[in-house]
């Protein structure tokens, strides 16, 4: 048997369950099914079958043989699409926040990919049924443009674009706080969170990550700034500002509903919770792709305007006398 996850507990991890704890690292992992896997030896601590009832502490090693459950072919459904760009290899979508990009544990239906299938009849097969033209993803209440492979060359073009980091991406987002410089360089490691597993973190042994921000727009406690990735990690944009105490606005996972900067009043106060009622989710939009199309090899270039909930943010903000400076 073969034992393809590894996890290393960090030091000073507080005593856990190691059902509990397993069932925390993988995706979509019931307690249940980890127990049972446990029992059967399918999960090794320190090379050892131990009981679920086994209490994990730091410096252990957990070798890990779960397997996942099948996954479900997605299937075509008729919802609406803002179609940017299509011909016959790929489509470049504006996706809504709000919209799941493929079907998973939790969100078989209603995704871009189950809205792709009805609009254009086949996409690229790829290596997950669930997945069928899918060569990036953004997250949930992420907005902003995608680019899907409807044939197997272009998949794997396109694929190879995003591998070498050519693939050019900008991001804009509305962040807490003001910033000293217009413009820099985040660059911090990241890997999966010791005390959350299905959250990203900065982390010494997690993988290179590089984000470029310059700053459009300067108000007195939020900003608006263009973010470009230099490498594509898990929720890469959302904490790397967190990690430089200027969280997304509005990020419910990294900190960006609470009050990070500026104001202390109660009427300030009141002010800010209009403003993240205007926005329900993470204020980050993907603006702009660009790459070399698979078929014709000319370099294309797509954007994409900023949503009305991310526009209302803005707007309120701009006649309330803050002062703010134009990149």
């Amino acid at each position: 048997m073969t034992f393809p996850v590894e996890i290393r507990v960090p030091p000073g991890k507080k005593k856990e369950r190691l059902d509990l704890y397993v069932t925390g690292c993988v995706e979509n992992a019931t307690r249940t099914r980890v127990q049972k896997a446990i029992r059967e030896g399918m999960v090794l601590v320190n090379g050892e079958r131990v009981r679920p009832s086994y209490l994990v502490t730091g410096d252990d090693v957990i070798r890990i043989a779960l397997p996942g459950p099948p996954a479900a072919e997605a299937l075509p459904e008729d919802i609406p699409l803002a179609i940017v760009y299509e011909d016959e290899s790929l489509i470049v979508v504006n996706k809504p926040a709000g919209m799941v990009t493929h079907p998973a544990h939790g969100n078989r239906t209603g995704t871009l990919v189950n809205a792709l299938l009805h609009h254009a009849g086949t996409l690229s097969p790829g290596a997950d049924p669930a997945r069928p033209g899918i060569v990036h993803r953004l997250d949930k209440d992420t907005s902003g443009l995608m680019v899907v492979a409807k044939t197997e060359t272009a998949h794997a073009r396109l694929a190879a674009q995003f591998a070498r980091r050519t693939i050019v991406r900008e991001y804009q987002a509305i962040v807490w706080g003001r910033f000293g410089n217009s413009s820099g360089v985040i660059e911090a490691n990241l890997g999966r969170s010791a005390s959350d597993r299905k959250k990203m973190a900065v982390v010494a042994g997690g993988k290179a990550a590089a984000t470029e921000f310059t700053v459009l727009e300067q108000f007195s406690y939020l900003a608006l700034l263009r973010l470009k990735l230099r490498t594509g990690r898990t929720h890469q944009i959302r904490v790397h500002l967190a990690h430089i105490n200027h969280p997304v606005f509005g990020d419910p996972t990294y900190g960006g509903r609470r009050i990070v900067w500026g104001p202390g009043t109660p009427g300030q106060k009141s002010v800010v919770q209009h403003l993240l009622d205007l926005i329900g989710r993470q204020a980050l939009h993907a603006r702009t792709i660009g790459f070399v199309h698979p078929v014709t090899q000319k370099q294309v270039f797509f954007e994409s305007e900023i949503p009305s909930d991310m526009a209302a943010v803005l707007d309120a903000l701009r006649p309330a006398g803050n002062s703010r400076s134009r990149a």
